[in-house]
């Protein structure tokens, strides 16, 4: 049988293992974790929102990011230090405006196809992960900025998604408990919300039912050619730099190590270039009945200060939003989870918060905002990263398109190699 290592147990790493296997691959997942989704997959805003897949690049997201810079508590933040890796993201972030249309269009496309296949997921095998079908509803404060999100939408209706404008009246029949005054919005029925933690572990334990292999606390250090065309994976105990070396010997590798991605397509001789986009979360514990019905059902985003929120069962709200360009920095900052406490009481006054944890995690980004997905240079070495704040909503999608990939080149049951000691 085939034996295909995957880099990462974040989504797209469990996902892509859970296609390989359904594909009748053996699959050994490595990852420096203890457990499976404890980092970008762990406390992000709780989204599967095919309505937020426009991309990035465009002339307005550069010149509002100048004008943010002066603000530490802007919606997007560049540290001014330079360095290569940046600039030469934002040198390709700039390239790729002239294909700003054609992108979103692809990823709405390819996030109504991921919505489906995640739903699907979950049923077969019983994942209870908060799931909410209440739909996403994005609001906007003046006409200026309802005009341009008619442009935006135009774009996702010709992807497929069914997206309508509603007027304030409609905002309050949907969410009661908003707060504010607005000028009017769009509401995407279809999208959805939920915990992406509860959905990956499940998913995770699901692989691990049918048969695929899990190496936790493994630090992956190197990835080299090994004997009859495959691959030598070579890891250590995490935290453990004086160890032995392990190595585990596959017939191919797939990359889904998020924002380490770039460090191992350059090991295989690739060029990813994903930059690790710092995003905040809180998620506002619900403890007492008067909170819980101040909290919203659907889902909400607030375009003007780019803060996202999904409702997580009974006792739980997140709230999730901005950008910043920091480097690997993943310290939790005061000033950047503030404003999603303020923007949390002013929206929603009577929901408490006095309980309120805070989470950062790193968004794996490339400059055209789309995820690699597909073969490297090598033979048998296979890419599925780099989808930015898209990460769930883009994995269902993006691990069969990989595990198709992989068989075009790889039959399931062609003779692995040997285990390496």
């Amino acid at each position: 049988m085939t034996h295909v290592a995957v880099i990462g147990a974040g989504i797209t790493g469990v996902t892509t293992a859970y296609a390989l296997n359904a594909r009748g691959y053996r699959v050994t997942i490595l990852d420096r974790n203890r457990y499976a989704a404890m980092e970008t997959s762990f406390a992000n805003g709780g989204q599967l929102s095919a309505c937020n897949a426009e991309v990035w690049n465009k002339l307005s997201t550069v010149i509002q990011g100048l004008r943010w810079m002066a603000r530490r508590d802007a919606p997007l933040l560049m540290n001014p230090a330079p360095s290569w890796h940046k600039l030469s993201w934002m040198a390709e972030f700039v390239r790729e405006m002239a294909h700003y249309r054609e992108n979103t269009v692809e990823t709405v496309r390819l996030a109504i196809r991921a919505r489906e296949a995640l739903f699907a997921m979950a049923r077969e095998e019983g994942i209870d992960f908060d799931l909410k079908t209440r739909g996403i509803l994005h609001f906007y404060r003046d006409r200026a900025a309802f005009e341009k999100a008619a442009k935006v939408n135009a774009l996702l209706q010709e992807g497929g998604l069914e997206r309508r404008a509603v007027t304030p009246e409609e905002i309050r029949a949907l969410e009661p408990t908003l707060a504010g005054a607005y000028y009017g919005g769009f509401f995407t029925p279809s999208d959805a919300t939920g915990d992406i933690h509860k959905f990956t572990r499940g998913l995770a334990a699901a692989c691990a039912r049918k048969g695929v292999r899990f190496l936790h606390d493994a630090a992956v250090e190197a990835i080299a050619p090994g004997g009859a065309g495959g691959h030598v994976v070579r890891w250590r105990p995490a935290g453990q730099a004086e160890a032995p070396a392990r190595s585990e010997a596959v017939d191919a590798v797939v990359i889904c190590a998020g924002t380490g991605s770039r460090y191992f397509a350059g090991l295989l001789g690739d060029r990813v270039n994903v930059y690790p986009v710092k995003g905040y979360s809180i998620t506002v514990n619900l403890h007492t009945a008067e909170a819980r019905a101040a909290a919203p059902e659907v889902s909400i985003l607030d375009e003007a200060t780019k803060i996202v929120t999904s409702r997580l069962g009974d006792d739980r709200f997140r709230v999730a939003g901005t950008a910043e360009f920091n480097g690997f920095n993943r310290d939790i900052r005061h000033d950047r989870i503030q404003p999603l406490v303020d923007w949390t009481r002013a929206q929603f006054p009577g929901v408490d918060t006095d309980r309120v944890v805070a989470w950062s995690g790193l968004r794996p980004m490339l400059p055209n905002m789309l995820p690699k997905v597909g073969r490297g240079r090598r033979a048998g070495v296979f890419y599925n990263t780099g989808h930015g704040h898209l990460g769930w909503t883009l994995s269902g999608a993006t691990a069969e398109l990989v595990a198709e990939a992989v068989a075009a080149e790889h039959a399931p049951e062609e003779t692995s190699l040997r285990l390496a000691a």
